[in-house]
């Protein structure tokens, strides 16, 4: 007799090829039109489905967790982070939660360096005076930038998205620092040539780019404050691909406007897609819409994890990326 298949349910679109490996696997129910849930339509899915297949943009909460049906055994997220799951709770009530992670390092590294050529080479504002047919010609002068060889670069969280900045940026020829909670190991750091500071406040007025990449917690909630930026240099710039809860968003803005930091560069912010309207009038900071994980080779390869996880669950053992609290 046939083993019943899992009912799983899908709270976005994925990469075809990512869809139709699981059609072939579980009862899945796809999302279509391609829009974020509500929080009623997420409950009905809690409540329905054996395994729920989440994004970043689906807050599962405790509330939410207190409505899934019996069934609800796993939350397999698709993306490695998960500050937007309740996973303690998720836990009490019996119901694993596992992540995809790995699969996006090269990807966002890639959009750090993206970001850093983009602010610190003023590359959109010159896109703009050519898309607007305003450009009259070479000047000594012109769109003059920052050369990136000799800066000092000041990586936050050195996990494997900040080890993977920290290659790509010595490439470039730049002085690469670090804070993290934890230092690495001698081998490590000597192999990346970077310099461990204990104190985030003293790296801070040192460096003259700053890449955030650590995860939103509630210690790294603002921890780049209004306080803290004010001890960077004027002329320094900052990266975040990382979340946008990191920098207080208000504080940065009122930085830049006023001249107190040279530019930004941002795939993320802190209330999602609700930015700080006065960040868009601001001619040195260049947003872009979460895009650091945004290839198909990433975004295949997470939905393949995310099947790695549900079957492993389905075959009865525990799926290889689950996620355990106060590991994060």
């Amino acid at each position: 007799m046939p083993t019943q298949r899992l009912s799983v349910v899908v709270t976005r679109r994925l990469p075809e090829a990512v869809e139709t490996r699981m059609k072939e696997l579980f009862d899945v129910e796809l999302r279509d039109p391609d829009v974020k849930m509500s929080r009623d339509e997420l409950a009905a899915a809690m409540a329905r489905a054996d395994v729920l297949v989440p994004t970043v943009t689906d807050a599962i909460d405790a509330g939410l967790i207190a409505q899934a049906g019996e069934k609800l055994k796993l939350i397999a997220n698709y993306g490695a982070g998960v500050d937007h799951i309740d996973v303690a709770t998720a836990r009490q009530r019996g119901i694993l939660v596992s992540n995809t992670p790995g699969v996006v390092t090269e990807d966002t590294a890639d959009m750090v360096m993206a970001l850093i050529m983009a602010v610190t080479r003023r590359i959109p504002e010159g896109l703009a005076v050519m898309q607007a047919g305003k450009w009259e010609g070479w000047a000594p002068t012109a769109f003059m930038g920052a050369r990136l060889a000799g800066k000092r670069l000041g990586i936050l969280g050195m996990g494997r998205i900040g080890q993977a900045v920290a290659r790509r940026a010595h490439a470039f020829g730049c002085q690469v620092h670090y804070h993290n909670r934890r230092r690495l190991r001698p081998e490590i750091e000597e192999e990346l040539e970077a310099t461990w500071w204990e104190s985030l406040d003293q790296m801070l007025a040192r460096m003259d780019i700053v890449s955030i990449n650590c995860p939103h917690t509630p210690s790294t909630f603002h921890l780049l404050n209004a306080r803290r930026l004010k001890l960077m240099k004027p002329t320094a710039v900052i990266v975040n691909t990382s979340r946008g809860e990191v920098i207080d968003e208000n504080a940065l803005t009122r930085a830049l406007r006023s001249g107190e930091l040279a530019g930004a560069g941002l795939d993320v912010f802190e209330h999602g897609h609700e930015i700080n309207p006065r960040l868009r009038e601001v001619p040195n900071v260049v947003l872009l819409p979460h895009m650091g994980s945004a290839t198909l080779e990433g975004r295949t390869e997470m939905g393949e994890k995310v099947i790695i996880n549900i079957k492993t669950f389905a075959d009865g053992h525990r799926p290889p990326d689950q996620v355990v609290p106060g590991m994060l």
